[in-house]
Parts: C-alpha cells; structure tokens; sequence
C-alpha cells in the first residue's frame, strides 16, 4: 500500500534500520521510534521520548500518531490470536 502512495521501495525496505537510514526524516524516524515503543513487548513511552514527541508534532498530530499505532497493534493482535491470514494486501512490484 505505501508503494501505492508514492513511498519509495527502498524506504520500505529501510523501515528495519529507520534509526540509521537517512532516507526518513526526523519526523519520520520519531515517529518509527514510537511505534516501537508502543508495539514491542516489554518497552515502554519513556518521558524523554514523549517529551520529543511533544517538541515535533502539536497535540492534535501526537493523538492521531498514538491513535493509529494503537489501532494497528489491537488489529494485529485481534487477527494473530483468531489465526486470520494476512490478506496480501501488499505485494512487492
């Protein structure tokens, strides 16, 4: 899908190495960060990383950040525990 929208494959194929990839902005790249820090098991939003999140994107952007991470993440773990396939959505050119 984000190759639909103009993402560029070697952006997607660098979302794994984000922190280090000078293809993402800063924004972009704080943003990667958060999402992991709401996703991955075990981590947690430090108050150093909200702190940046509030000195790069307004109130309203932050919330519509955390409310789409969180979607995402309870969409995939409502399908991983219910053992529903992938629908192949994205498919690489």
């Amino acid at each position: 899908m984000s190759s639909q929208l103009g993402v560029p494959d070697d952006k997607i194929d660098a979302v794994t190495d984000y922190a280090n990839s000078r293809l993402f902005t800063q924004e972009e790249r704080l943003a990667l960060e958060f999402a992991d820090a709401m996703t991955i098991t075990g981590r947690d939003v430090s108050e150093e990383l909200f702190q940046r999140l509030l000195g790069l994107f307004d109130e309203e952007a932050l919330v519509e950040l955390t409310a789409t991470i969180a979607w995402e993440n309870a969409s995939s773990k409502f399908n991983r525990a219910l053992r529903v396939p992938s629908q192949q959505l994205w498919k690489r050119r």
